[in-house]
């Protein structure tokens, strides 16, 4: 090597822009690797997506069958009613189809979904004495309800009648006098139903609290500890549940 060349000609063969080209390459071929991350992100979470559809919670009930049942015959009533007041004038045909389905919701609620979803049940009995009351029935304490069929069936105890207390109003405000009595007959069937299981929920949680104040009782808490306990049991229930 002269000395009298120039460093820099001497570093100027292994030119920066040769490794910089590879460089460059190797960030614009690593990008489509960021892009397609998110990708592979969103269909590993479909599947927790999916448990959450229709599906899912079929698949995480107790009871399907009967969480199905209730759902359909409550939809069709409504989806009957609102179709065939669109779609065609006969007055005959539409009640006769949407009175069917809310009689056969009303016995499906009260005597197969409140019994296997939630186990309650609830009926109306007449003594010898001509006096009518209210009949509760519910299952052991020890054996609650699935939460999926718990949830969804007390959303379908309350939501449908808010949906046709909404058709009602639809139906006054349209001067449709003549589907008037289709919509009170569907609020009578699921307003019974709703307030029958209402009070036969709060009667379950009270009897239960009367068993634990009581079982308290018996297992040698007796005098001031038992009433204390019991008071504050039955005080808790009535201001939770009464």
């Amino acid at each position: 090597m002269s000395t009298n060349t120039p460093l820099l000609q001497t570093i100027e063969p292994d030119d920066t822009s040769t490794v910089q080209v590879p460089s460059r390459n190797t960030t614009s071929n690593t990008r489509p690797a960021v892009v397609l991350t998110p990708n592979n992100n969103n269909m590993a979470s479909t599947p927790a997506d999916a448990e959450s559809g229709i599906a899912g919670i079929l698949k995480q009930s107790a009871h399907p069958a009967a969480l199905f049942c209730l759902y359909f015959f409550r939809t069709s009533a409504i989806v009957v009613y609102i179709l065939c007041g669109l779609l065609t004038d006969n007055y005959v045909l539409s009640t006769v189809v949407v009175v069917v389905l809310l009689a056969m919701d009303f016995w499906n609620c009260r005597n197969v979904a409140g019994r296997t979803l939630v186990g309650l049940r609830f009926w109306n009995q007449v003594d010898d004495d001509g006096e009518s009351y209210w009949v509760f029935e519910s299952r052991d304490p020890s054996r609650p309800a699935n939460p999926v069929d718990a949830k969804m069936f007390w959303t379908a105890l309350y939501v449908f009648p808010a949906l046709w207390l909404l058709l009602f109003v639809v139906s006054f405000l349209r001067f449709s006098l003549s589907f008037i009595p289709i919509v009170a007959l569907a609020l009578v069937f699921n307003l019974t139903n709703a307030v029958g299981f209402t009070y036969a929920d709060r009667d379950a949680k009270q009897r239960w609290a009367n068993s634990i104040a009581s079982s308290g009782w018996n297992m040698g808490m007796g005098g001031i500890g038992g009433q204390i306990l019991s008071g504050a049991m039955k005080n808790s229930v009535g201001r939770l549940f009464g």
